[in-house]
């Protein structure tokens, strides 16, 4: 090695760039790259014709290096990935989250304190119940109820596995912020059930979220403003007429 004034530096030797087999370490990474690249071609259970595992061609499918080639497979997959999550969402879409009813009337709305049972048969009824629940950040009940309810329409066997799969992680996943409050006998149940699930999987379940709904909302919403305020704005109306 020189320096700038064209001198030898002390210690520099012609051979200071070269290994120990006397070739350059260029030419070594060469050589290495060459006895590399039979082996890879030559591995067990490479079918004739086709590229090795080492290989880069147009064919490159699972076993490419990189991560952003465009192999069809990945394309398949991603597009086969996306097919459940596109049903999904639409079948999500099926279920009810409001019901299209006419404005109760006067003697409905006095039914309705007569019993939970006449609250619930109507539409109205059940969309008035839902505005109080969602007062009480409750209203995931009524949903899941109504979801349920919807379920059993249902008589694709396909279409009963989807809806069931997403009542389950709406509601009864306990990962869920809408999780609904079960006891761990009818959640075990239907944990079981979900292997192979019918439109009748969550009927424990609907009839456990119905008994708390009568006992616990139901009173309070006899008591509450949205049940009055509606009961005395039809009362008005009726002594108008």
């Amino acid at each position: 090695m020189r320096t700038a004034d064209g001198g030898e530096l002390a210690g520099a030797s012609p051979a200071a760039g070269r290994v120990d087999g006397g070739l350059p370490m260029g030419s070594e990474r060469m050589e290495m790259r060459k006895r590399q690249m039979p082996a890879a071609q030559d591995a067990p259970g490479a079918a004739p014709g086709q590229p090795g595992a080492g290989s880069r061609g147009s064919n490159a499918c699972c076993f490419c290096w990189c991560c952003c080639c465009s192999c069809s497979c990945l394309t398949v997959r991603n597009q086969e990935d996306q097919r459940p999550t596109i049903a999904s969402h639409e079948l999500r879409a099926d279920l009810p989250t409001w019901e299209e009813s006419p404005a109760p009337t006067l003697e409905e709305v006095n039914a309705w304190a007569q019993s939970f049972d006449k609250l619930m048969v109507t539409p109205a009824g059940r969309n008035a119940f839902r505005e109080f629940l969602r007062t009480e950040f409750s209203e995931e009940n009524m949903l899941f109820w109504m979801a349920c309810e919807e379920l059993k329409k249902e008589a694709n066997k396909n279409i009963i596995e989807e809806k069931a799969r997403i009542i389950y992680e709406d509601y009864i996943s306990i990962l869920s912020p809408k999780e609904v409050s079960l006891d761990s006998r009818v959640r075990e149940v239907i944990n079981r059930n979900m292997v192979e699930p019918s439109q009748h999987i969550f009927d424990d379940a609907q009839l456990q979220i119905y008994t708390l709904m009568h006992r616990d909302s139901y009173p309070r919403f006899m008591n509450s403003a949205v049940y009055k305020d509606l009961l005395q704005s039809l009362s008005e109306k009726s002594v108008e007429a």
